[in-house]
């Protein structure tokens, strides 16, 4: 059946402008954790200190992610997009020219206030430009950099620290941003703000210290070695109190933050519950393969990004696929065949040992490449398509809120599994045997890899179960598109 609205010259420059931005965000968290250890080596503090770089980092996104559509609303998308690349810009320079721990923490959350809001605004700006009709093939372009971020990272980060300077991991976002800048002001539509939208300043105050709280109390599960230490429980807890007392209020408040009302929606309900649980097990599968590669096999930082390639090289072949067949049916048509792929891969990863072939693990990071790439954009299309109006801005920054939380809670879960099923076959501390293992000796690594991949293959057992339960949340996603009102029109673009 050929395609009602094509995509044309202008919505795909419009595209190409947002995922710049995208890749920029979603990239830099990625090539600085490659850069840790390094940067506590030149500014000679202790790695506890300088895991703020990433920390300070990520609970500045979730600090002002939920401002963004309330932003996006009151003031323009195109200014809130401008302004989230401008402050990360700045953010990166600044960084890049830190002379201490203490300053490059400071510059890092400066950054972490743009990025946190280029995402939201990106969204909202390529659902408003597309349609519902051509959401779902514009939203595949969106999601290159959401999957490639975890596999170039590694490989530009190591690059940059290892033959030029740790700085260029910061500066090598300048040029990309001021292209983006000049890039939005001559192509991205006009603003038309809503200047009588009203900041509810109880919601802030309850939802942002909330999440800040909850990714703050998940982040910490690794390091203080499981969910019951104080260290965890106290954020946490405090960070769940917190974000329920803003569902309690949005429910009375007259115009709320996060406009609970879009969850009546049952597609938008659905995909959004299916969207937590893939960002769970999705994210949290992540995490596994570049520490087995590392800590099993030996390989650095920059190979390993390299071994994961196969699985971007998937997702890439997947997601026009997907974001066709998206324009075209129901998210519940689509994702549970995405899920059933990387199913199959983490199966295969479950039997992971000390020599297995290189060969076969790209074979299923190849599989679950192209899963990821049938699972994670159409999920997003199903959520957006039964949107319009107003409601856009409001939706998509729910939608980022709902995966980063997933994000973290899965990381937590399956790091947590991962220390503890080492110390049981290695015994005393898992933190320290992955740390350790990239040093040791070949003589000493044939007597630990077996024991260590057998954790790993354990681990993986429990990725396998988290994406069993987000299989069965997609099997409620609607299987037909949305019925679109007769008003819903892509917004003009000016050429």
């Amino acid at each position: 059946m050929p395609d009602k609205e094509p995509i044309d010259r202008a919505l795909l420059v419009v595209a190409g402008v947002v995922v710049l931005g995208a890749i920029m965000s979603i990239l830099d968290t990625t090539v600085v954790n490659v850069a840790i250890n390094t940067l506590a080596g030149k500014f000679h503090t202790t790695l506890p200190t300088i895991q703020w770089v990433a920390t300070g980092y990520t609970l500045a996104l979730a600090t002002v992610i939920p401002l963004s559509g309330w932003i996006a609303d009151r003031f323009g998308t195109k200014r809130l997009y401008m302004t989230s690349i401008a402050l990360f810009v700045i953010g990166s320079s600044l960084s890049g020219l830190a002379w201490s721990s203490s300053s490059i923490i400071v510059f890092r959350v400066l950054q972490g206030l743009g990025g946190g809001m280029i995402m939201p605004a990106g969204m909202t700006i390529l659902t408003r430009a597309a349609g519902p009709n051509r959401i779902g093939r514009v939203m595949s372009i969106m999601g290159v950099p959401m999957l490639l971020g975890p596999i170039l990272g590694p490989i530009l980060g190591g690059w940059l620290v290892a033959d030029v300077s740790w700085r260029w991991i910061f500066f090598i976002n300048v040029p990309i941003g001021i292209c983006a800048l000049i890039a939005s002001l001559r192509v991205l539509p006009r603003d038309v703000p809503a200047h009588e939208q009203r900041l509810d300043f109880v919601d802030l105050l309850l939802l942002s210290p909330g999440l800040a709280l909850m990714i703050y109390g998940l982040a910490e599960t690794n390091a203080a070695g499981g969910f019951g230490s104080a260290r965890v429980l106290i954020p946490l807890i405090a960070g769940v109190a917190l974000v329920g007392g803003f569902v309690w209020h949005a429910l009375r408040a007259r115009d709320p933050l996060i406009d609970l009302r879009l969850f009546k929606d049952r597609t938008f309900t659905t995909s959004s519950i299916t969207l937590v649980l893939v960002a769970i097990s999705v994210f949290g599968s992540f995490l596994l393969l570049p520490l087995y590669y590392q800590a099993v096999r030996g390989e650095s930082a920059l190979m390993s990004g390299v071994l994961l390639a196969p699985q971007g090289l998937g997702a890439m072949i997947a997601m026009p696929i997907s974001g066709q067949l998206a324009d075209r049916t129901g998210a519940g048509r689509i994702v549970p065949f995405g899920l059933i792929a990387v199913i199959l891969s983490v199966v295969g990863l479950t039997q992971v040992g000390a020599q297995t072939s290189y060969v076969t693990l790209s074979l299923d990071l190849f599989l679950f490449g192209i899963g990821l790439g049938f699972t994670m954009m159409p999920v997003f299309t199903g959520a957006m398509q039964s949107i319009s109006g107003p409601a856009v801005a409001r939706a998509s920054t729910t939608l980022n809120i709902l995966q980063q939380t997933g994000a973290s809670i899965g990381t937590a879960i399956l790091s947590v599994l991962l220390a503890s099923a080492i110390s049981s076959k290695l015994g005393g501390s898992a933190h320290g045997t992955i740390g350790a293992s990239a040093a040791v000796p070949p003589s000493v690594r044939a007597h630990i890899a077996p024991p260590m991949a057998a954790a790993f293959g354990q681990t993986f057992w429990w990725a396998l179960g988290l994406l069993a339960v987000a299989f069965v949340g997609s099997l409620a996603l609607p299987k037909r598109k949305p019925a679109l009102a007769g008003d819903e029109r892509p917004m003009p673009i000016p050429v």
